[in-house]
């Protein structure tokens, strides 16, 4: 089953007796102490779905920032009660979105996952996609008939933490979706250090997503990761500055097959041990 729907698909789907249940996560990522402008939540009432609800990244999909990262796990209790008033029952097909650059539609698309949802999708490429194909958006809340009944069951997705990060490091392949820029250590805009978890390699973002938003189609991202090494390792990792692009970098692998753990406080947590060894200078050879 893909985990990418596109607008079409998704009309004719949300017109159909037995419709998926939408969840908007439009997002802008921010240094800490700096709220985005406009946020998610101006961005959903400007303009969002017919039917879709919110959710938020930074209080629905993580919990507070602090030394587990910027984006760390939430509390799933909190978030099985945003997903029940939404009127969601357990077995319902979910679709989840963004503004188009992906980042919020793939955290809610790998925590729901994880969380037991059996079928989440993407709207590749988001609201931008979605607008483009022609069809209609408004700024209308939905109306919840009654509450749902889903029950999250975490741990259907693999987990990486710190000290598992660095061994993957070592003896698989640990991918590091931020730009070359942060990777490198020459620039860091938003955390506090610069540079890179010793033996990770870089595979930027912007390296297999479309213009429009869109992911690269298989072969692209099949010829990219084969590049990176991702079929000669036995294991493959995800991690970014604070584990919502290593979201989206698992996402992409997905489409080709590899089922790759996330390291949730990616690195944002990783500096906040001051222990932990720093690595710094282009990437790696890939393999």
């Amino acid at each position: 089953m893909t985990t990418l729907i596109t607008p079409d698909a998704l009309a004719e789907w949300l017109a159909s007796d037995e419709p998926p249940l939408v969840f908007d996560v439009q997002f802008r990522l921010s240094a800490p102490g700096h709220q985005a402008n406009p946020t998610g939540a101006e961005l959903y009432a400007s303009a969002h779905l017919p039917g879709a609800h919110f959710l938020d990244v930074d209080t629905n999909l993580a919990g507070p920032p602090g030394p587990h990262g910027r984006h760390p796990m939430p509390d799933l209790d909190h978030l099985q009660r945003r997903l029940r008033a939404a009127g969601l029952d357990d077995g319902r097909p979910v679709v989840v979105y963004d503004e188009g650059n992906g980042l919020g539609a793939a955290r809610a698309w790998w925590l729901l996952s994880y969380c037991g949802l059996a079928d989440v999708r993407v709207l590749d490429g988001g609201l931008s996609v979605w607008r483009t194909a022609g069809h209609a958006v408004t700024n209308h809340l939905p109306e919840v008939a009654e509450s749902g009944d889903v029950t999250l069951r975490p741990g259907a997705l693999p987990l990486l933490d710190a000290d598992g990060a660095a061994a993957l490091a070592q003896r698989g392949l640990l991918l590091d979706a931020r730009t070359p820029e942060r990777f490198a250590g020459l620039s860091e805009p938003i955390d506090a250090v610069a540079g890179h978890i010793p033996g990770a390699h870089n595979a930027p973002m912007g390296d297999y997503v479309q213009p429009d938003g869109r992911l690269a189609d298989r072969e692209t991202l099949h010829g990219y990761f084969a590049a990176k090494g991702a079929f000669t390792h036995p294991e493959v990792g995800a991690y970014c500055g604070s584990g919502i692009t290593a979201a989206h970098l698992a996402l992409a692998l997905r489409q080709i097959g590899i089922i790759a753990p996330v390291y949730v406080g990616s690195w944002s947590e990783w500096i906040a041990d001051p222990a932990r060894p720093i690595a710094t200078g282009a990437a790696v050879t890939d393999q």
